[in-house]
């Protein structure tokens, strides 16, 4: 019998693909209606509610084994950021990276790879699920954002994690950027990771960092960190609705 999680994610799935359907032809009228869109902020809102009453804070996402990884993972969004700085990095292994971590916080850092590699890891064999309809599961390993925040110390009105990252999603500059709340941010499973199966994160994946946030959906792990920070509220920031995608319509809340 399907459980839960995985009947939420194959709803989201089908919701986000119907409604990327919608906005490509061009009938997105509705997608601007106010009532139409207060409609879907309340069931988001629902949904997101139900999720947090239901299931137990630490409740952990499958994971699977080494038999069940999938022989190729495949990129999602961009494959290569078209950014020099980024560029410049990867042409040096990235041994000039450096993660800012500040906002609603005590004590900002900023860690290179081998700061962040010198952290506790975890390894754990999860399942991405992506919007654009296929799945993959991989072996990953990295820092526990957890482990950072206790170094960094957040403030109490900090409620929100926001990645930047280094990929430009447009000709004027807009960069991709996601969020989760700080529940998701201090669960077990989510990670800052840098390796993939067992080797450095391939740039199609998102080296040398990227969010794994094994109760959302894929669209919420961003890649090419560059930079965290806490705040209290959204609505600030970028397009308003804390992410990239979100800011297109998508789902803030994308969890099982």
């Amino acid at each position: 019998m399907p459980s839960q999680g995985n009947g939420r994610r194959r709803f989201l799935l089908r919701a986000l693909a119907a409604g990327g359907t919608l906005l490509l032809s061009g009938c997105d009228r509705l997608s601007h209606s106010a009532w139409f869109t207060r409609m879907l902020d309340s069931a988001e809102k629902l949904t997101f509610g139900a999720q947090r009453l239901l299931l137990p804070r630490k409740a952990m996402a499958q994971e699977f084994t080494a038999a069940d990884l999938s022989p190729d993972f495949r990129s999602n969004g961009t494959s290569n950021p078209a950014d020099p700085l980024y560029q410049a990095l990867a042409s040096n292994q990235f041994a000039d990276y450096r993660l800012q971590v500040g906002g609603l916080v005590a004590q900002p850092r900023t860690y290179s790879l081998d700061d962040l590699k010198a952290l506790p890891s975890r390894t754990q064999i999860t399942r991405h699920d992506c919007v654009e309809g296929w799945s993959a599961i991989g072996k990953w390993k990295g820092v526990p954002l957890s482990r950072v925040l206790e170094q960094v110390q957040p403030h109490p009105s900090a409620r929100y994690v926001v990645f930047y990252c280094a990929d430009p999603m447009d000709d004027v500059g807009t960069r991709y950027y996601e969020s989760i709340d700080m529940e998701d941010a201090w669960h077990a499973q989510t990670l800052l990771a840098y390796e993939l199966n067992d080797v450095p994160l391939p740039i199609k994946n998102g080296a040398p960092i990227r969010v794994r946030v094994e109760r959302q959906l894929g669209y919420k792990m961003a890649k090419y960190v560059m930079q965290i920070a806490l705040v209290d509220r959204l609505d600030t920031i970028a397009g308003g609705k804390g992410g990239y995608w979100e800011d297109q319509g998508y789902e803030w809340y994308a969890g099982i």
